[in-house]
Order: C-alpha cells, then sequence, then structure tokens
C-alpha cells in the first residue's frame, strides 16, 4: 500500500436511552478511492457472557489487537467494564508497542458508554452518545437530533446510521447493530 493510500472507513455509533443500550457500525472497508468490502463485522460482544459491546474504527489489525487486550483486562476485572477500559488505556499510552495503534473503541455494557483513544482517553459521553470512525460526526449529529423523539435506542441509531451513511463516503448502509435490554440485563 502506498503512503498515498490508508485505509478509510467505518462509522460505529452507542446510543444509551431508556432501558436500551445499542452499538450499531457499518459495513464499508475504502482503501482510497475503492471500496474493499461491504459487510465487515466492526462490532462484537465481548465478555464471559457476551454482556459487552464494542465497536471499534481504523486499521483492522490495530483494532483486533485492542480487542483481544481489552478482553483479557476483562479476565482479570470481571464484571468491571469501566476499571477494564482504563487499564487497556494506561497500556495503550505507555506500551511502545500499543502506542503505534491506530484505533478507537466505542465499549458499551448495562452501566457505562466509553471512547477509548490512543492518547490514553477514557471518555464518558454526559448525553450516552458515541460515535467514531470517519461518518461519526455525522451519526452523532443525527442522534443528538433525534434522541428527544419517540423513538427508542436501536431506532434512533439505525436512523442516525443511515443518515451518516447517506453523507459519508466511506460509510456504507449496511448496518450491524448488537443492542442490550438494560432491565434484563440486571
Amino acid at each position: 500500500m502506498s503512503e498515498q493510500q490508508s485505509w478509510h472507513g467505518t462509522t460505529i455509533l452507542s446510543v444509551r436511552k431508556g432501558n436500551e443500550v445499542v452499538v450499531a457500525g457499518d459495513g464499508q472497508v475504502s482503501l482510497g478511492p475503492t471500496v474493499i468490502k461491504g459487510n465487515a463485522r466492526k462490532v462484537r460482544r465481548i465478555g464471559q457472557k457476551g454482556e459487552i459491546m464494542v465497536g471499534f474504527a481504523g486499521a483492522t489489525a490495530d483494532a483486533f489487537t485492542l480487542l483481544e487486550r481489552l478482553e483479557a483486562k476483562l479476565d482479570r476485572h470481571p464484571g468491571q467494564t469501566m476499571r477494564a477500559c482504563v487499564e487497556l488505556a494506561k497500556d495503550w499510552r505507555t506500551d511502545r508497542y500499543l502506542r503505534k495503534l491506530e484505533a478507537m473503541m466505542a465499549v458499551a455494557d448495562k452501566d457505562v458508554s466509553l471512547v477509548l483513544t490512543g492518547q490514553g482517553d477514557v471518555l464518558e459521553p454526559e448525553d450516552g452518545i458515541i460515535a467514531i470512525g470517519s461518518g461519526g460526526n455525522y451519526a452523532l449529529a443525527a442522534a443528538r437530533a433525534l434522541i428527544d423523539q419517540d423513538l427508542s435506542a436501536e431506532e434512533i441509531a439505525r436512523k442516525a446510521m443511515a443518515i451518516a451513511g447517506e453523507i459519508c463516503v466511506y460509510t456504507n448502509g449496511n448496518v450491524l447493530l448488537e443492542k442490550i435490554d438494560i432491565e434484563e440485563a440486571k
């Protein structure tokens, strides 16, 4: 891959509303102006019982490396999503190898929604909406505009992802969505 060409793609959106929290991701992976794949799976469930949803943006191998590291942290700190994310962020920031990874993660469980970055950030949005990736700002704006409507978290995420897909050339309409019913999860 030449230095001019780089991987682009991904819109990941998490919405927390009422008794639901969802994480949605589009399926497009692009290399320069070319769509390489339209059905990539960028949202996963992890944890002992699949109780944590993770969406990732950035270089695929880097994202999977971080996902594996997060799973290891969760094994060491079961049921403590925040602590596991903070521990991962500390490693990510201080480990020479991990510092070079180019990815971001959105993590959500029944209690908390977080963004993890390579700068060591573990961010919890005050409005329960997270968006990362090339179409993230479009999805974030759309979700914020829809949050006060009489819509579920899933409906908001699907509409916001559709809007992002219409605007961002690196985002498609092939959306994978994972959902947790907060009441059932308790």
